[in-house]
């Protein structure tokens, strides 16, 4: 029966009496000024994620009263509503940890208010899993905007954008290289403009792998955060939010295994951020679809990386978006996409393709006889080290290092690595490993972006820019480096990491896909009976909630009971 009705009608407040939830609700929004021509229309709602602290987010009111506008040229009602607004740098202490909450706010509140379809909007990286986390399941039909990228600044004469130029640049700062005068003047051009990273980091991936997933108009990734074409896709996606609605049409009806397969083929064309994998695989998790690390090694060894965007390569997305976009990418790879893959316009993948495709000369996306990286720009790898995977980001690794062996410089945690990584007298040469524990899911907590372990400052100063790092945390995907990440188990949880010790022998060959402690299993063992696990786990509140919720990296690090799908909720 309730799927029948619409709009206001739609999840009443129990009183115990309809007729008189829908007078009272009708009474109070009156007071807008609506009629009840006007409330008896189909209901969109639209998600509001604009704050104060969120520059990434900052064109986010243009864009909802564009999308309001197209929701009205089509017949519905717009109504926008606000919830959770998460950015990286301004999220205490990682928006990882908050990603779970948001999606819980998103799907409670769209759970809870009356609406026929909802816009989802977003943009810094961790917003749009959330949002989409959240909206697969409360079984309600949506379609995602994002805020766009930011434009590109110029330092020394020198195009610069978030934020792979702002590690470099402050790389170079603590090499010696560049002024404090230096860094004040990069930091007034790093972020020009509002809108996500200009980079290929996890916001420009997700909004790729969401286009491709078909949540999103037509070329809705990469439009500019400060453009008429961002405006325009805005108002595109009202129009689609009310066809949606009038259809019933629940991505939770349509999305499939091979649709997510060709998410992760773009992720591993554009040369995509590592975080994509967990987002992705939490995404696919709410539909109780699992995506293996090893079905991503596999699709990642003749994907080539095509994409010249940092941090992989030199351009940044509006060179993407001036090139076509991401049909540019899906015609260079579309032999091995899933083209019968279904989308929100109701049409296949292959029928977008090919209504969309393009073909001006351009440099950005290159051909596969002539890629940036041949092949798996992202790696799974295993061993004793690493029982349960991790990954590394080989295309933006320094080619000498994919294949090393070194001495192990443990950090205990993100205190001892603060306190220590300086240290004039620390006991650390270049063809050292810099292993990092205790910054996963469960032992940070949050699995926080520190995955770049700094290049020690003596080192830095020789000259040293790059070194095998590895940890059972994430790095930003606007970072670079011979980076091990996701390390699963972690160390928190008596992952073997936990048991790496100072001068330990570690071999990397990402050719073959391995990560060895070169420590005999009965020393190993030897050190988990001696080395006990302490996990301290918060009294109360949502950091109680998280710690003993949590999954590991491979599974998304989502809370292990919104995995799944709830066929029965369906309000």
């Amino acid at each position: 029966m309730e799927n029948k009705l619409i709009g206001m009608k739609k999840r009443l407040t129990r009183y115990g009496d309809d007729e008189f939830a829908l007078f009272l609700r009708k009474s109070f929004i009156k007071g807008f000024g609506y009629t009840d021509e006007v409330l008896n229309k189909p209901v969109i709602g639209i998600i509001n994620t604009y704050s104060d602290f969120n520059s990434c987010h900052g064109n986010l009111n243009d864009l909802v009263e564009a999308a309001k506008a197209g929701v009205l040229a089509a017949g519905a009602l717009p109504l926008a509503f606000p919830t959770i607004s998460l950015h990286e740098s301004f999220s205490f202490p990682t928006s990882m940890y908050l990603r779970n909450l948001m999606a819980m706010d998103t799907e409670e509140m769209m759970k809870a208010l009356p609406m026929d379809a909802c816009i989802l909007v977003g943009g810094c990286d961790k917003t749009v899993p959330a949002q989409i986390m959240g909206a697969l399941s409360s079984n309600i039909p949506f379609v995602q905007l994002v805020s766009g990228p930011m434009s590109v600044g110029s330092f020394k004469g020198e195009r610069v954008g978030a934020c792979t130029d702002c590690r470099r640049i402050w790389a170079d700062y603590r090499a010696g290289v560049l002024s404090d005068e230096d860094v004040a003047e990069a930091s007034n051009q790093l972020v020009p403009t509002v809108g996500t990273c200009g980079v290929m980091g996890t916001a420009s991936t997700m909004a790729l792998m969401v286009e491709t997933l078909g949540l999103m108009v037509p070329g809705g990734a990469c439009a500019p955060a400060v453009s008429a074409q961002r405006v325009r896709v805005a108002e595109e996606t009202g129009a689609l939010a009310v066809k949606i609605a009038q259809l019933n049409y629940n991505p939770r009806d349509w999305l499939t295994e091979r649709s997510f397969e060709n998410a992760l083929r773009v992720l591993l064309a554009v040369g995509g951020s590592t975080n994509g994998i967990i987002h992705l695989t939490a995404i696919a998790g709410r539909m109780g679809i699992n995506l293996s690390l090893d079905r991503l090694d596999e699709l990642g060894r003749d994907t080539p990386v095509i994409v010249d965007l940092k941090p992989s390569g030199e351009g940044y997305m509006e060179d993407l978006n001036k090139a076509g976009g991401l049909v540019r990418v899906l015609t260079e790879i579309e032999d091995l996409l899933h083209l019968d893959a279904l989308t929100s316009s109701g049409e296949t993948l292959g029928v977008i393709i090919e209504k969309t495709r393009v073909s001006w000369p351009q440099a950005t996306v290159r051909t596969r006889k002539n890629p940036i990286f041949e092949s798996g720009g992202l790696a799974v790898l295993s061993g004793n080290l690493v029982p349960d995977g991790a990954v590394i980001k080989q295309s933006a690794a320094s080619t000498k290092l994919l294949v090393h062996q070194g001495k192990a410089v443990v950090f205990d945690g993100l205190s001892d690595l603060a306190n220590r990584i300086d240290d004039e007298d620390l006991d650390v040469s270049p063809k050292d490993i810099l292993v990092l524990k205790n910054i996963g899911p469960k032992g940070a907590p949050g699995m926080p972006e520190a995955g770049l372990i700094p290049i020690p400052k003596k080192l830095a100063r020789m000259g040293v820019k790059d070194m095998v790092r590895i940890s059972d945390g994430r790095m930003s995907g606007t970072a670079s480096g011979t980076i091990v990440l996701h390390v699963a188990p972690e160390a928190a949880i008596g992952g073997p990491l936990n048991y790496v010790k100072n001068g330990d022998e570690i071999y990397l060959n990402v050719n073959t896909r391995t990560l060895k402690l070169l420590v005999s299993d009965e020393e190993l063992q030897a050190r988990k009976e001696t080395m006990p696990i302490i996990i301290t786990s918060p009294k109360r509140g949502y950091g109680k909630l998280f710690h003993e919720h949590v999954t590991q990296a491979p599974q998304g690090v989502d809370f292990d009971f919104l995995i799944g799908v709830d066929d029965e909720d369906k309000l």
